[in-house]
């Protein structure tokens, strides 16, 4: 059995990263998104293990000590990770694992796992994001436009990644993550090793 691998999916909010995530996960079994922890308390309806890993300060901080996590940043008084324990079980198991983190985060992961393969997602024009982000209407004009501004940012880091690939439909953005996604298990090293039984 082969070991699974990392992915990173990264980019601006209002890309619709959440929808086309949810979509490929409909499609694959073999794939493990990866929970997050948080120090943050649980909203209703939440559940510890599906939606956050609820800590306390005090653990997250002696995780922190432990490098117990890929990745981790303090946002808005609370702090968030990634858990190295749930990644490795689901790679063991033979499962690819997908985060869902911020440029800054995906830089933190493959500074400790440079194999890790990254996912730009795009919207199709910055038109379209705005309107995304307006149509969602859970943010106001003054922070839509700040949303805005953040994704300029992100998208100057988008060359850094391996794959870009643009969200202009569902159906399109998750036929070819699931493309990338084959294609990573297609290199020659993972093959050879198959084949040698090693």
């Amino acid at each position: 059995m082969h070991r699974g691998k990392t992915f990173i999916i990264s980019g601006p909010s209002g890309v619709g990263k959440s929808t086309v995530l949810n979509a490929l996960l409909d499609k694959r079994s073999d794939i493990y998104f990866s929970v997050s922890a948080t120090t943050r308390d649980p909203r209703p309806g939440e559940v510890d293990g599906v939606h956050y890993h609820f800590l306390d300060v005090d653990t997250f901080r002696d995780w922190i000590a432990k490098d117990e996590f890929l990745e981790y940043a303090e946002y808005v008084g609370n702090f968030y990770g990634t858990p190295k324990k749930y990644v490795d079980a689901a790679m063991n198991r033979g499962q690819d694992v997908i985060l869902d983190i911020e440029v800054q985060g995906a830089i933190q992961v493959c500074s400790k796992r440079p194999d890790t393969v990254r996912i730009f997602i795009a919207p199709p024009s910055w038109r379209e994001l705005e309107r995304r982000l307006t149509e969602r209407g859970t943010d106001t004009p003054d922070k839509i436009q700040k949303r805005l501004l953040r994704a300029k940012v992100e998208f100057q880091t988008a060359h850094t990644y391996d794959y870009f690939v643009i969200n202009d439909t569902v159906e399109d953005a998750v036929n070819e993550l699931n493309a990338i996604m084959t294609a990573e298990h297609c290199k020659p090293k993972e093959r050879m090793e198959i084949i040698s039984g090693k």
